[in-house]
């Protein structure tokens, strides 16, 4: 490669560990769901700074792992395989597998991870299900069904997703709607909540980066405003509270009593149509969306 070309895009990153990879080199793992449009994939730790090695599986070649290559000593069969942009990956399925198992030390990551790929509509949590179930002889099955438990479509950022798994599996509140719309009694939408427990009328929001800006702080404001005026209480989270679980579970019971103690007004909009797998199904010829 030229020394002007740098490997700063992750794209960048991909291509080079696959051209030096051999003949039988397959793209895997977190990069092969970044190039087929997984744009949460983005190659980096939780940190946000620490480069993550391409996985490829090499198929009985002889390269070893390397400083931004880590080599899985996995078979993926030739119809396993499509090739994005002339660099050869495993498909979407096959691909989330990997990196779920990848991440098998954390059963969370591993939905995170399965959350990412649903929400880039790479696949689904019912084609990974049929997935699995026709992969029999394959090692890490069912501990990949285990983090699969825990995936949930919906979810439109990692860092949601943590906060999900941390309402449903440490607060105990079981799973709440994902991105469902919430109405007024008069048919006015109020907004879309991250998160929401329509027993216990709490809605849960992640609040990232950008909404340190002023004016997005401003609309947050507003909106959890309006939230409450229909009856719903509000839990805000930021990054480094997914941290500390105590401190939001803290704020989600103290969200519960509050609401219990507000008319409730709102009306819950309908499920999303069409769904993933309309979605999916349409995409590939075996379905039509309705509308």
């Amino acid at each position: 490669m030229p020394a002007g070309v740098s490997d700063d895009l992750v794209e960048q990153r991909i291509l080079e560990s696959f051209a030096g990879a051999g003949p039988t080199a397959v793209v895997t793992g977190w990069a092969s769901l970044r190039l087929q449009g997984g744009g949460h994939f983005d190659g980096l730790g939780r940190d946000g700074k620490t480069r993550r090695p391409v996985p490829i599986a090499i198929d009985g070649g002889r390269v070893r792992s390397s400083g931004g290559r880590l080599v899985v000593r996995h078979t993926v069969p030739p119809d396993e395989v499509v090739v994005v942009h002339g660099i050869g990956c495993a498909k979407a399925e096959r691909a989330l597998f990997d990196e779920m198992r990848l991440r098998q030390h954390d059963p969370r990551e591993m939905a995170v991870a399965a959350d990412s790929a649903f929400a880039a509509q790479l696949t689904s949590h019912k084609r990974m299900r049929l997935y699995i179930a026709t992969r029999r002889w394959y090692r890490d099955k069912r501990i990949v069904a285990g983090g699969l438990d825990l995936a949930c479509e919906g979810s439109r950022s990692p860092q949601e997703g943590r906060l999900r798994i941390l309402w449903e599996v440490d607060a105990g509140w079981g799973r709440p709607l994902v991105n469902r719309e919430v109405y007024d009694e008069h048919g006015i939408l109020v907004g879309i909540p991250d998160l929401l427990d329509p027993r216990r009328c709490v809605a849960g929001e992640y609040a990232g980066g950008d909404h340190r800006d002023p004016q997005v702080h401003q609309n947050d404001v507003a909106r959890a405003a309006a939230f409450r005026r229909v009856g719903l209480e509000v839990v805000e989270v930021v990054g480094r509270d997914l941290r500390y679980r105590p401190l939001v579970i803290a704020r989600m019971k103290e969200a519960e009593a509050r609401a219990a103690m507000l008319p409730q007004t709102w009306v819950l909009g309908p499920p999303p149509s069409p769904t993933l797998d309309e979605i999916l199904d349409a995409r590939d010829g075996k379905g039509v969306i309705s509308t």
